[in-house]
């Protein structure tokens, strides 16, 4: 066999930046959408683990209705799309080494989750409306606990592509 021939195998999964990309996507898609947001302030119980958790994954929370507040809200969720996807892009890039792949793609993917959800929390307040730095600070904690505790999913997601 020629070192140019890959197994067939290979060529049927999708890149671990773009498997991570979907699940992020996922992620703002369902959890910060206004149907769940609201499931979850009405039928969760903040002070459990659980409840708590499933409150934190309406933290990417956008709206359709036009408010004071839809600008920076809205910046946030496509801000932290755009930006996980270029952090899985770049991260995973000096990856050669197959064996070592899986869990420094895994490591790869919740760390640039977790970086992109406070990234975005912290522009998304700056450039909004009455954003302080104060404030962008602030915003900026919640998003890197946000990523912290939900970037393992885009890790996991992140896990099965190739480098």
């Amino acid at each position: 066999m020629a070192l140019t021939n890959r197994p067939r195998t290979v060529g049927r999964y999708g890149t671990a930046a773009g498997t991570g990309t979907l699940a992020a996507f996922l992620l703002v898609a369902v959890g910060g959408s206004p149907m769940y947001v609201g499931w979850a302030q009405e039928h969760t119980d903040p002070s459990g683990a659980g409840g708590w958790f499933l409150r934190l994954l309406a933290w990417p929370a956008w709206r359709w209705h036009a408010d004071e507040g839809m600008l920076a809200t809205n910046l946030r969720a496509i801000l932290l799309i755009v930006l996980a996807a270029a952090l899985l892009y770049l991260l995973p890039g000096p990856q050669v080494d197959r064996v070592a792949a899986s869990g420094s793609q895994f490591l790869s993917g919740w760390g640039a989750y977790a970086l992109a959800a406070g990234l975005s929390a912290l522009l998304a307040t700056l450039l909004g409306p009455h954003g302080t730095l104060y404030a962008a600070f602030q915003a900026a904690s919640a998003g890197a606990a946000y990523g912290f505790f939900a970037g393992w999913i885009v890790g996991l997601a992140s896990l099965g592509g190739r480098a």
